[in-house]
């Protein structure tokens, strides 16, 4: 059994124990400093080891980090660096969830000189929407546009911002203040977040769509020089970008981001009763013929060994458990940074834990907490 050591206890930390665990092939750590999240998560999944664990004291996490297989970060992206260097000097695999682009240039430079793996952004977006779209993009002879969209959000909608909280508070503050990147024009650019809006239909649903930073994970590099429009725009419901945009700009908390993320958490519900869309529309020339293809999921809330998880802790845990398991059985790179894209989406699909992502489009009844139970 590979030993496993995953950092942060939150929503999707305890995911990922629950799945890592329940497959039988990982023996699994959770190491948090909330010593009450570690409680409930002990008592929830007895077979896991848990430390109480401040990951900013070096000199705890290495005794602890020592003879792992991988690090897991499941903690804030703030700590992505300094656990990646972590992982490096013991050694040791490292995988994270990070949305954000400094922590992912500056893992990429540590690789450079890593006898191991460090992969980042291994969630849903960044993460298997890359997998997604690259794939889409190898059928084409010339790309012209690759557009990029997904969004967590909840069924029942009852607020001005038409939203629950399903992600990290501070990730979320994160991608919707910092620069987004893209291609324009065949040129690299940086982009306002929360601009560009956007709206369309899926299934007959209306939504809106605007720039979030972080989403591309590393296509703008992989695309770059074969591709005339790449971009990545987060999808809500109808008005939510406009009470974002009041609240960040016009009131300036986006200056003041603790008190957002306060006001944030004390007035928007966590649900568990949401759904995952993702979309992926890709143009360009194939055989002479000027072509488009599409990938669309819908992925709802559903019991997973027992327990009821939103879509947006399946998708991500999912994700970044996949990749582990495809490291485990040869199919990626061995050691330094591994991209998204370079996961092959039919590896990612037959995987126990991709098959997540192929539940499309079944929406649980509306009386109903979620859909059925399913074991890994």
């Amino acid at each position: 059994m590979k030993q496993i050591l995953i950092v942060g206890a939150g929503k999707i930390g305890a995911v990922i124990a629950d799945l890592l665990s329940a497959c039988g092939d990982y023996e699994v750590t959770v190491a948090d400093r909330d010593s009450d999240a570690l409680g409930r998560l002990s008592a929830a999944l007895p077979a896991l080891t848990v430390e109480t664990l401040d990951a900013h004291d070096d000199a705890a996490l290495s005794p602890i980090l020592a003879n792992k297989y991988a690090l897991i970060n499941a903690s804030p992206f703030g700590m992505s660096a300094r656990l990646a260097q972590a992982a490096v000097g013991a050694g040791v695999h490292y995988f994270d969830l990070t949305e954000d682009v400094a922590s992912a240039h500056s893992i990429r430079d540590l690789a450079q000189d890593a006898s191991t793996v460090l992969m980042p952004q291994c969630g849903l977006a960044p993460g298997f929407i890359s997998i997604a779209a690259h794939d889409l993009c190898t059928r084409f002879d010339t790309l012209h546009n690759v557009h990029m969209r997904v969004g967590a959000l909840p069924r029942f909608p009852s607020n001005a911002l038409k939203y629950n909280l399903t992600w990290s508070t501070d990730g979320l503050i994160n991608e919707y203040l910092n620069p987004c990147e893209a291609i324009v024009n065949g040129e690299r650019r940086e982009m306002p977040a929360l601009e560009e809006l956007e709206h369309f239909s899926l299934d007959g649903d209306s939504y809106e769509a605007f720039n979030t930073s972080g989403g591309l994970g590393t296509l703008c590099d992989t695309l770059k020089g074969r591709v005339r429009n790449l971009n990545y725009r987060t999808v809500r419901y109808h008005g939510h970008r406009d009470v974002m945009k009041l609240l960040l700009h016009d009131l300036r908390l986006g200056e003041r981001r603790d008190l957002l993320k306060d006001i944030l958490e004390a007035a928007i519900p966590v649900t568990m009763q949401d759904v995952v869309l993702v979309f992926v529309n890709v143009s360009g020339m194939r055989e002479g013929r000027l072509m488009q293809e599409t990938f669309a999921r819908k992925i709802y809330s559903c019991s997973i060994n027992g327990t009821l998880r939103s879509a947006i802790q399946i998708t991500t845990a999912s994700a970044l458990c996949a990749a582990l398991d495809l490291l485990v059985e040869g199919r990626l790179p061995e050691r330094g940074f591994v991209r998204q894209e370079d996961i092959r989406f039919d590896d990612f699909m037959c995987n126990r834990f991709g098959r997540n992502f192929m539940i499309d489009g079944v929406e649980p009844d509306s009386a109903s907490t979620g859909g059925e139970c399913r074991t890994m």
